[in-house]
């Protein structure tokens, strides 16, 4: 078996956050859903519940809440949940009591609670898929169809878990229901006529949907589990070591152009955020996301963000053009003309890569944004790709152009499954490229400033080079003499025979 890549280091001073960061916020169950002793966000064996019973109450109680809110236009939420709450406890005492009968027995406490923890879980927040949404552990939930769900876990594990739903038809009403509480539109459905769903949900998490198209419903919600992560967080996952951390603050108070590189789910959306916790408490900049997931607004400690979020079409066409719809392009138009110190994209996939390369060269600096590309080697080309893409009238040249003149540095995260092998999924900083101008071709040149080692093992950034920009970094606080240890932080890797015999 190949080494584990991710080894926290033992005995390394971590590094020290910019700022106190309290304990990440989870919500709280409204009815006994506790934490299981020594297993974090995991929820207690519970009662087995009749969900069938959860139904019909969950019918009763909201259409006596519809009628409520006919008689009092203009309930906040909170007192609707009040009034839900004494709905759910009246009705299922009234079951109770029907149980009793039928079955000679009353029914226990934790039966009654466990009915109402799901009837308020399925009229104001998940259903069953709640469980799991309240479980900090779960990275992400992947549904193939009503019978099969999958959870995802913080240290890699893939686990299948019970259904959501007993029908697909139960899981499509789930998804409609939760719409109309996120996007408070009563129209936005889950039909044949419009076969998907996008949704921002409370807690940050995003959940895409589909129907149709597939055989049955394909749902999937990624979550947000490393949303309060700062660099020593990272240190400690393994995912850089404290040479690279270091590094990368040096970076962010150098105001240097940076784009996190990777493939999908490898960890780019996590080290960005990691990376704006090093930007001063006061410096004005805007995040630009087709959904947020940076959260820098919300994170208690940068007090002069602009968060912008893009928004789809309604679906109507207006003179050729797609109603209601505002873009990453749109978006980065108006930030350019804001003030900004710096500028943020979460994802560049489109058009906006040209608005965002010209503020990289256009601007003092410090600019941030990731790129899908499944090796560092491609990066260039997947920039050019989007420039050609963009317009007609751009060129491949212009493109290595501009992206030579606006990064100093790709940063790229690598993810690798063992799971085949026993192992876990492990995502790691594998590569820290410094651009340096316009090399042979007209292609930009690089410096490999971090990188692998494997002739040791080591799939990890570890020190390679200094880069060209030293004396800034130096300015900026960077120890360079860091730099001079080839094994950077990382514990010394298992000898070979080790690894191979493991």
């Amino acid at each position: 078996m190949r080494a584990n890549p991710l080894h926290v280091n033992p005995g390394v001073a971590p590094i020290p956050p910019r700022w106190h960061q309290g304990p990440p916020t989870v919500s709280p169950a409204v009815v006994g859903r506790a934490a299981a002793p020594g297993t974090v966000g995991a929820p207690v064996p519970q009662a087995v519940v009749d969900y069938e019973a959860v139904r019909l109450i969950k019918k009763s109680v909201g259409e006596r809440l519809t009628a409520l809110l006919h008689a009092q236009p203009g309930m906040s939420p909170a007192a609707q949940e009040q009034q839900g709450r004494a709905l759910i406890n009246e009705q299922v005492a009234i079951w109770a009591d029907g149980e009793a009968i039928k079955r000679e027995v009353s029914t226990t406490a934790a039966e009654d609670a466990a009915l109402a923890q799901a009837v308020w879980d399925l009229q104001f927040r998940a259903g069953r898929l709640q469980q799991h949404m309240d479980n900090t552990a779960v990275e992400n939930i992947f549904i193939n169809g009503f019978e099969q769900v999958w959870l995802d876990f913080t240290d890699g594990r893939r686990t299948r878990v019970p259904p959501v739903a007993d029908s697909d038809e139960e899981l499509r009403e789930l998804l409609r229901d939760l719409a109309r509480r996120t996007t408070g539109q009563n129209e936005r459905s889950l039909s044949t006529a419009d076969p998907f769903l996008a949704l921002r949900l409370a807690d940050g998490s995003r959940l895409q949907a589909v129907i149709d198209v597939t055989p049955g419903t394909y749902v999937t919600i990624r979550r947000h589990s490393m949303r309060h992560a700062d660099l020593s967080h990272l240190v400690k996952l393994g995912m850089l070591d404290t040479t690279l951390g270091y590094f990368l603050r040096a970076a962010i108070a150098a105001e240097k152009n940076i784009m996190i590189v990777g493939g999908q789910a490898a960890g780019k959306t996590t080290l960005l955020r990691a990376l704006l916790k090093e930007i001063p408490q006061d410096e004005r900049f805007a995040t630009l996301e087709t959904e947020f997931e940076l959260f820098a607004h919300e994170n208690g400690w940068h007090r002069q963000v602009v968060p912008m979020e893009a928004r789809e079409s309604n679906g109507e066409m207006v003179a050729g053009t797609r109603a209601g719809e505002i873009s990453l392009m749109d978006l980065m138009y108006r930030a350019l003309r804001m003030s900004l110190a710096r500028i943020v994209v979460g994802e560049v996939r489109g058009p906006e890569i040209v608005a965002m390369l010209q503020a990289m060269t256009n601007g003092q600096g410090g600019n941030l944004c990731t790129l899908h590309a499944i090796h560092p080697s491609v990066v260039f080309d997947r920039i050019a790709e989007l420039y050609l893409l963009a317009q007609a009238n751009m060129s491949e040249s212009l493109a290595y152009r501009q992206a030579a003149n606006g990064l100093h540095f790709i940063v790229f995260v690598n993810s690798v499954d063992e799971t085949r092998i026993g192992g876990h999924r492990h995502r790691f900083v594998s590569h820290v490229l410094e651009v340096t101008g316009i090399g042979e071709g007209g292609r930009p040149d690089t410096n490999l400033i971090f990188g692998p080692r494997p002739e040791w093992g080591e799939d990890r950034a570890v020190p390679l080079m200094h880069p060209r920009c030293i004396n800034d970094l130096r300015r900026a606080g960077f120890d360079a003499d860091l730099l001079n240890e080839a094994r950077g932080t990382w514990p010394t890797p298992l000898p070979l025979m080790i690894r191979e015999a493991s």
